[in-house]
């Protein structure tokens, strides 16, 4: 969700005077054309009070047109200032911002949301929840996120360097990309999957990218730990590598050359629905197809049989059946239908959807 606020507040700022307001750790990746405002992440109440002030300091010395919310959360303060100063407001909205059942977060946030000008659904699931939720369809707007497209070339010394590194020549890699939540469900890839995929692939690893968010609306984690043990009843805990985040794009983009496949084993949680899959979107551009169940914003982020596979949820079977077909050249899925599907969600692209919506905006 960072990464792809920064390359929104990126895209625009080649147009627009766009002033930034995050946390303080994210000026050291900020785009160059944004004036930038930092405010401590945590804790987390400290960092919406401080908003707030920080939101009315902005609107009176440099008078935007229009505030803009990169999540749910920071939509009652991109609300509320805008109706004080009369401006537009925009609130750009992912899975669990809409669908989280907290009594509080339903009747602070969901009316604020309600109240934007414009609210943007990152997804069609997100779009029909938004709408089960009471806002306005004449309000809504589906703008996918987006990807870098093309991709970084190969870099093949980087390639080299990390299979040394990890021990990975020879080796089937399937990778995962995200926050160690309750609804990634990798635990229970590990349990239910792995093993048997160990089984027919003993050259098989599993890369994990990403570690367990210390801020989030959802409380509902996995830890490493906790993959490790599940791992080590199975005897299979020399297959998973934890490299944890990755914030060097190039490092990033390396991991995506290097998979076999991309499993993104998402559990279907009504009340924590996965957004959108941008990771998807992100293999399939270096031209990695990905297993996983359809579930939320996934099945927008994957095309069935093209870029990868969609498997109806909690069907463990048949997610370890499909990888270990892929695996086995038994299901072949183009690198370049990938690459094309990918090409569909270009930062560039993103940013005329976004301009488009801004200079209509009533």
């Amino acid at each position: 969700m960072e990464r792809l606020n920064w390359h929104i507040a990126d895209e625009l700022s080649y147009e627009h005077e766009v002033f930034l307001l995050s946390h303080k750790e994210a000026q050291k990746q900020a785009p160059q054309k944004c004036k930038f405002f930092g405010i401590p992440l945590s804790p987390l109440p400290l960092f919406l009070i401080l908003a707030f002030f920080h939101t009315f300091i902005i609107c009176l010395r440099y008078k935007p047109e229009v505030l803009f919310a990169g999540s749910g959360l920071t939509a009652p303060i991109v609300v509320f200032w805008a109706k004080v100063f009369r401006k537009k407001s925009i609130i750009y909205i992912h899975g669990l911002d809409i669908a989280t059942n907290h009594w509080i977060y339903n009747q602070i946030w969901i009316p604020m949301i309600r109240s934007a000008r414009n609210v943007i659904a990152n997804s069609t699931p997100t779009h029909e929840i938004c709408l089960k939720k009471g806002v306005s369809q004449e309000k809504l707007t589906i703008i996918y996120p987006g990807v870098t497209y093309p991709p970084l070339p190969r870099n093949e010394n980087l390639i080299q360097s990390l299979k040394e590194k990890h021990r990975l020549h020879d080796k089937k890699i399937l990778i995962s990309v995200g926050r160690l939540t309750q609804r990634k469900g990798l635990n229970e890839f590990v349990n239910f999957s792995l093993p048997e995929i160990v089984a027919k692939h003993p050259n098989t690893v599993l890369v994990i990218i990403g570690d367990t968010p210390s801020q989030s609306l959802n409380k509902n984690l996995q830890s490493k730990e906790l993959i490790i043990e599940t791992a080590q009843q199975h005897g299979i805990s020399d297959h998973i590598l934890f490299v944890g985040n990755i914030s060097d794009d190039t490092i990033l983009s390396c991991w995506y050359y290097l998979a076999d496949i991309h499993v993104f084993p998402v559990k279907h949680i009504p009340e924590d629905p996965e957004g959108f899959g941008m990771v998807a979107i992100e293999a399939a551009a270096h031209g990695t197809p990905t297993v996983a169940f359809a579930t939320g914003g996934i099945v927008d982020a994957v095309h069935d049989g093209k870029t990868g596979l969609l498997i109806e949820h909690d069907q463990y079977t048949k997610l370890t059946e499909n990888t270990i077909d892929i695996l086995n050249d038994k299901i072949l899925l183009d690198k370049f239908e990938c690459q094309n599907f990918a090409n569909n969600f270009s930062w560039s692209k993103l940013k005329i959807k976004f301009r488009s919506n801004i200079e209509h905006l009533k």
